[in-house]
């Protein structure tokens, strides 16, 4: 069956936003680009179920995100992943005192609405992204972006919920830690 040329060009235009997606959630380029490659293929073999219900980009990315669990999935099984305890996305013992309470409080993030519209701001927070152990990072993508449940978190990276909690909330403590540092913290007071 022949794809009409402008649903493949359509197709194809979003490539890049799905290959940054999928490093994102892979941490392999190679992996990411047969991951996408598979979704572009599936995309144009199916066609007609896209049928323009829902924007192209949403459509490619559910494919993607089941292309990429299948891709978790096989290297789950090809090499029995082992998850290190140690696998500390920021030491966050440092950021508590001794009675549990925030040794330096958190600056106030002003407008985060704002700065969520700048492209730059992306470009930072995946920056924070690639510096997570890569299941802590793994572990956040997919309740975050892909927005699994912990259950199906767990199932895929084989890990209990206990450390799925954890791994979740060592990779928002990080984040957070790295976006003020890089991003809320860079930024220029607004000039009145």
């Amino acid at each position: 069956m022949k794809v009409p040329d402008e649903f493949r060009l359509r197709v194809e235009q979003q490539r890049n936003y799905l290959l940054r997606y999928a490093r994102l959630q892979l941490r392999d380029r190679d992996l990411a680009e047969d991951v996408v490659q598979d979704t572009l293929l599936a995309a144009l073999g199916g066609e007609a179920s896209f049928a323009g219900r829902s924007n192209l980009r949403t459509w490619l990315t559910g494919i993607l995100k089941h292309k990429i669990i299948d891709a978790i999935r096989r290297a789950r099984r090809d090499s029995a992943v082992s998850l290190d305890a140690q696998d500390d996305a920021a030491d966050v013992q440092e950021l508590f005192d001794g009675r549990g309470h925030w040794a330096d409080r958190p600056r106030s993030w002003d407008h985060p609405e704002a700065a969520l519209e700048q492209a730059q701001f992306f470009a930072v927070l995946e920056t924070c992204l690639a510096q997570l152990p890569v299941n802590t990072a793994r572990a956040f993508m997919m309740r975050e972006h892909m927005g699994l449940e912990t259950e199906d978190i767990c199932k895929e990276l084989g890990i209990t919920p206990t450390n799925c909690w954890v791994m979740l909330y060592r990779a928002r403590m990080a984040l957070r830690l790295c976006l003020e540092g890089r991003w809320f913290g860079a930024q220029e007071p607004p000039r009145r």
